[in-house]
């Protein structure tokens, strides 16, 4: 079920781009091919559908899985690439600025082929399997989470004792949150906002709120572009390291009227709000890059606003009552993949490893886990960092058997 067949060509281009610049998850395919891990069961898969993804979808098809797709956001997937899946043989369900009913609805076909995991990007499944949808996941053995919004959604739940199912948060995995947070939202983000906006940064001041390993990348790399970097947080270690890696530390309320360019990071709701918005200046930027466009309030700017008018694509203006325009990109939605193209395919490469080696990992051992939130096993973080030294060229030491008693490593 997607936008439009006869894209196919395209999207297949787009995925044999990406496959050459990721070698783990292509030694994985090969790996999968002769272990047949997922012989026999069903993969229902929530994630932003693009190229990644779909190399991601063949790896875990190529272990014997039938795999079920639909996106994790309205506006990331790209129509191109659900055509050639679709054209491929997956059951898809997703096409670009689908409603909030055709999503939903999307995630409930997804699951109607009630899988046995599930990889989810955001939480929704797991959602819809505790609501709408419970009747769906009688024969889930658990399922693995690409975020750290999900994770933290799964954790509350966990915490509530409704969680009914185990599930991995991958997000937390050295190789996804280090690289893909940090490396990937750092990039992507400043790929998105560049080529939407056509604007300079050098010279700009940009705001970043939240520090985590995702705002840790937004901010360096737009002080690499040659902006001076404010942080916004809440957190007084992130404070801390915000300051030490040379940004300027304050509360939003103080920030607002300084900054040009305007970066949500924190997996938080009303980030920026009308109070912000009666002192920002004339032409800032706003955009988000946490999972939800909850960050950047878009019905206090509506409210406000004496006219509203589309600037250029994935640009929308909003002009204040003192005739002041503010610019809200990619409707305050994730801004790498609902502007851009999302991480590199590089970054991926580690993050989607660690989600195929996740999910054997639940399918060899799922019958003895509890429902509850595992971290991914260090072995296979450090068996996907190893092959992704291997596929960049590069050697490392090992320890002799001598430094090994030593450091108490028997």
């Amino acid at each position: 079920m997607v936008r439009d067949i006869s894209m196919a060509p395209s999207g297949k281009k787009k995925i044999e781009w990406v496959q050459s610049s990721m070698p783990v998850l292509t030694a994985i395919e090969k790996e999968f091919r002769k272990t047949q891990p997922f012989r026999g069961l069903k993969i229902a898969i929530s994630i932003h559908l693009e190229a990644k993804t779909a190399n991601l979808a063949l790896t875990l098809r190529a272990g014997g899985a039938d795999v079920w797709v639909t996106g994790c956001n309205p506006l990331s997937t790209h129509d191109d690439v659900a055509a050639a899946l679709e054209e491929m043989g997956f059951p898809v369900f997703a096409w670009r600025c689908c409603t909030d009913e055709e999503y939903e609805d999307f995630l409930c076909r997804t699951l109607s082929c009630h899988p046995d995991l599930i990889l989810d990007d955001g939480g929704d499944l797991l959602s819809m399997l505790h609501g709408k949808c419970s009747d769906c996941g009688d024969r889930l053995m658990g399922g693995t989470e690409e975020t750290t919004t999900g994770v933290m959604r799964m954790r509350q739940r966990e915490a509530a004792g409704q969680l009914k199912y185990p599930m991995m948060a991958v997000n937390d995995a050295d190789c996804k949150h280090l690289f893909d947070n940090r490396y990937g939202t750092g990039q992507s983000t400043w790929d998105a906002i560049t080529n939407t906006t056509n604007l300079i940064v050098a010279g700009k001041t940009v705001v970043v709120a939240g520090y985590g390993w995702c705002g840790k990348g937004v901010a360096a790399r737009a002080k690499g572009l040659g902006a001076e970097v404010i942080v916004t947080e809440i957190d007084p270690i992130c404070a801390i390291e915000a300051v030490m890696d040379g940004h300027r530390v304050m509360k939003m309320d103080d920030a607002a009227p300084l900054g040009d360019f305007f970066v949500t990071v924190t997996g938080c709701y009303d980030v920026i709000t009308e109070r912000h918005f009666k002192m920002m200046k004339d032409g800032a930027v706003l955009s988000n890059s946490g999972h939800f466009d909850v960050e950047v309030s878009r019905s206090d700017l509506e409210k406000m606003a004496t006219e509203i008018f589309e600037r250029r694509f994935n640009i929308m203006g909003y002009r204040m009552p003192d005739g002041r325009v503010l610019n809200l990109l990619a409707e305050g939605r994730l801004v790498n993949l609902a502007a851009g193209n999302g991480h590199p395919a590089e970054i991926m490469d580690m993050s989607f490893a660690i989600q195929a080696y996740a999910l054997e990992y639940m399918a060899k051992n799922a019958k003895g886990m509890t429902p509850h939130v595992f971290d991914v096993p260090r072995d296979i973080d450090m068996k996907v960092a190893a092959m992704k030294l291997t596929g960049m060229g590069v050697s490392i030491d090992a320890l002799t058997e001598q430094q090994k008693e030593y450091l108490g490593n028997y």
